[in-house]
């Protein structure tokens, strides 16, 4: 049960991790940026997205053990 949970909250992750990168890549492009830059801050956003998500799943993990 548990490493269903794992795989789902993983998959949840990533899938939010896509929408805040293509809204960042969206946003950029619309604010003039070329498509090298946008694909840039899009993948940073991806990058922070991911962090974010492991820093908080850490701080998680250090409390309930």
């Amino acid at each position: 049960m548990s490493v269903a949970v794992v795989l789902l909250a993983s998959a949840l992750v990533i899938v939010v991790a896509l929408l805040a990168a293509a809204g960042a890549g969206k946003l950029a492009r619309l604010d003039g940026a070329t498509y090298p830059a946008a694909l840039t801050r899009a993948a940073v956003t991806f990058a922070a997205v991911i962090t974010l998500a492991a820093a908080v799943a850490s701080a998680f993990a250090a409390l309930l053990t």
